[in-house]
């Protein structure tokens, strides 16, 4: 089955507890105001790809010690077909997985899935979408609700654990808030996701609090890195 792509990376440590594989899928109709990823918005604007490649991945991150994947977008839930493909087969891989525990806290590694829609608007196709997800983050982004919770961007978005490990794994940071880091910058070489000829991309990986863009803006700027397109801007 074919999925559209954003993009991926590992490890990823913004989006979830420990070094996790992030995977970004392609569309979202929801267009939340002050949304940092509106690259992400057009259905089309990705890459189709195989989810058995996303799985590659996973299997590759779980050798190397992922302790859990994040997908999000865009928006996954409207390739829920896909997705449920994606997670399904990647709750198998961790279950068959020989280092079955995280270096951190002896766990399975988990699933986690972010969604601007609430859980009262899913669908059943939907739901059963996130049958095998341990924890969502549902709710759209709301620019004028900032918080401080980890891993939200509003006040309104809602961590939700929906499994025995997603309860254990997400119980000590359903109220904490951000005490380091809620971005990480990753600069991709030259060529390496624009074409031959294409400049270096720097990506902001997280979830920004108010005025961070801003400052890892002039962050780069000082350092002779001047960014030509912003994902956070018309």
């Amino acid at each position: 089955m074919r999925i559209e792509l954003s993009g991926t990376h590992f490890p990823l440590e913004t989006l979830g507890p420990g070094r996790r594989l992030g995977i970004w899928l392609q569309g979202c109709p929801l267009a939340c105001a002050g949304c940092m990823s509106r690259h992400t918005w057009a259905p089309h604007g990705g890459e189709p790809v195989d989810v058995e490649t996303l799985l590659d991945l996973w299997r590759a991150a779980l050798a190397d010690g992922a302790e859990g994947l994040t997908v999000s977008g865009g928006e996954p839930l409207d390739q829920p077909v896909a997705l449920a493909e994606l997670l399904r087969g990647a709750a198998r891989l961790r279950s068959a997985h020989p280092r079955h525990g995280s270096a951190a806290d002896g766990l399975p590694a988990d699933l986690l899935v972010y969604t601007g829609y609430e859980e009262s608007e899913l669908d059943a196709v939907r739901h059963a979408a996130l049958a095998h997800a341990d924890a969502v983050v549902t709710g759209r982004f709301r620019i004028a609700e900032p918080t401080r919770l980890v891993w939200r961007g509003s006040a309104n978005q809602r961590l939700a654990p929906r499994t025995a490990l997603g309860r254990i794994r997400y119980a000590p940071h359903l109220g904490r808030e951000a005490d380091g880091p809620s971005v990480q910058i990753v600069v991709t070489p030259a060529g390496a996701s624009t074409g031959p000829a294409g400049p270096p991309a720097v990506r902001l990986l997280g979830v920004p609090r108010r005025g961070e863009l801003s400052h890892w803006e002039r962050w780069l700027g000082e350092r002779g890195l001047r960014l030509r397109e912003r994902s956070w801007r018309p």
